[in-house]
């Protein structure tokens, strides 16, 4: 196996490796050293690939953007409808809020733990929820004028966003069933 495979794979462990534990016990709260341990992997390796853990940090964030959003393509592809569409994204996070891992959205603890706009990992959020939002209203503009899709995907974002929050507090299921009627309620006025 060529060298430069080898290094992808090694990069793409610690990222994993990172993002489990960046997931259960915070970003702060995970150092380095931690990280080296648990990925079983040198000091060398670890800043030969992340000479800083913030760097490390917006891999993560934006592996996991990626994968996230890879998966509500491919659910949405499947669906007829942008509210069938919609109701797959809504699907996929009861889901996920019923899930024994969920332990709530690994963007807004990133959020809650570097809150300053000018940080490079405010910026890897800001990506990840912007990206949500466009695919939402790149859905909705299929049946409705750009102002409209954008307004209406907004409020769905809101709405999951919320729901996230909620299902993070041990309220997923009425939190979800709420922001379906919502979402119903609204994509059914925007439609008409």
């Amino acid at each position: 196996m060529p060298n430069n495979a080898i290094a992808g794979r090694k990069r793409q462990h610690i990222i994993e490796t990172a993002y489990r534990l960046f997931r259960r016990d915070g970003f702060h709260a995970t150092g380095i050293d931690r990280i080296i341990a648990e990925a079983d992997v040198a000091k060398m390796t670890m800043y030969r690939h992340f000479p800083g853990k913030d760097g490390l940090i917006v891999e993560v964030l934006d592996w996991r953007a990626r994968h996230f959003h890879e998966q509500l393509d491919r659910l949405a592809e499947a669906a007829a409808t942008p509210e069938r569409k919609i109701g797959t994204i809504f699907d996929w996070h009861q889901r996920w809020f019923d899930s024994a891992d969920f332990h709530g959205c690994l963007f807004q603890h990133a959020l809650a733990e570097f809150g300053d706009p000018v940080h490079p990992v405010f910026a890897a959020v800001s990506r990840q929820k912007t990206g949500l939002r466009e695919r939402i209203g790149a859905i909705l503009s299929v049946s409705l004028t750009k102002d409209r899709a954008d307004s209406a995907a907004a409020a769905l974002f809101m709405l999951i966003e919320g729901a996230t929050l909620m299902a993070q507090m041990g309220q997923g299921k009425a939190a979800m069933a709420a922001a379906r009627k919502a979402a119903a309620s609204m994509l059914a006025t925007a439609n008409a």
